[in-house]
């Protein structure tokens, strides 16, 4: 497995930004990783579901928003976060241009993957997986968030902990039955951020996501 440094100009307006590949030795597919609003690419829980993901031969690329590139603390507008994400597929196919590309997202992250991939039906990914989607702001439950996702062409599975503030059960089940490309597979007693007391969740989150990924997989093989 071999870790990579590297960065992108996501436009000459924007500048660019920092990213990090891992590649384990016989790659499945390859899988862009998409940071909150409140921590980048180099935050714990970004780098361990990345390398847990790595050693199940998944090739990883992380990347920074230029919000965090540039230590600002307001998050960037859907316009410059939807080109962050669109670059970073491109670079994800340019590395690998034999293997399936899935997009995935923490947060924030999710969500704008999930909103660009709205309004791009014919962008090349195999699927969307959503680490915690945020659904609506703490305390204030709506499914207004959602609205877009009926757009979105590819298969999504959201992995939602039944303890998020951002998401309540209801409400997240009720958005995830009515889509029929959705898969969603709840984490008990994980919060917004994946935390449930001491418990180690990653394994469940890298179990999780693996077959489902492979099950895309095999789809598009046949297809």
């Amino acid at each position: 497995m071999k870790t990579k440094s590297l960065s992108f100009v996501v436009s000459p307006e924007i500048g660019k930004v920092s990213a990090e590949l891992i590649t384990p030795d016989n790659p499945i597919c390859t899988m862009t990783f998409a940071h909150g609003a409140g921590a980048g690419m180099n935050h714990e829980f970004m780098v361990s579901i990345s390398k847990s993901l790595a050693e199940k031969n998944f090739a990883v690329l992380r990347f920074n928003f230029p919000f965090m590139e540039n230590q600002k603390r307001r998050p960037d507008t859907p316009a410059v976060a939807h080109k962050t994400i669109e670059v970073a597929i491109k670079k994800a196919h340019e590395f690998f241009p034999s293997l399936p590309v899935f997009v995935s997202g923490k947060s924030f992250g999710g969500r704008m993957s999930s909103q660009y991939l709205a309004t791009q039906p014919a962008a090349d990914v195999k699927g969307l997986i959503f680490f915690g989607f945020p659904l609506h702001p703490p305390g204030k439950p709506s499914v207004e968030r959602a609205e877009h996702l009926k757009n979105i062409v590819v298969p999504m599975l959201f992995l939602q902990g039944t303890k998020d503030t951002l998401a309540s059960n209801d409400l997240i089940e009720k958005v995830c039955a009515s889509l029929h490309l959705a898969t969603l597979i709840t984490i008990e007693g994980a919060n917004h951020a994946f935390k449930a007391g001491k418990q180690d969740l990653m394994p469940i989150l890298t179990d999780s996501t693996i077959p489902w990924v492979n099950k895309q997989i095999r789809r598009n093989t046949k297809s």
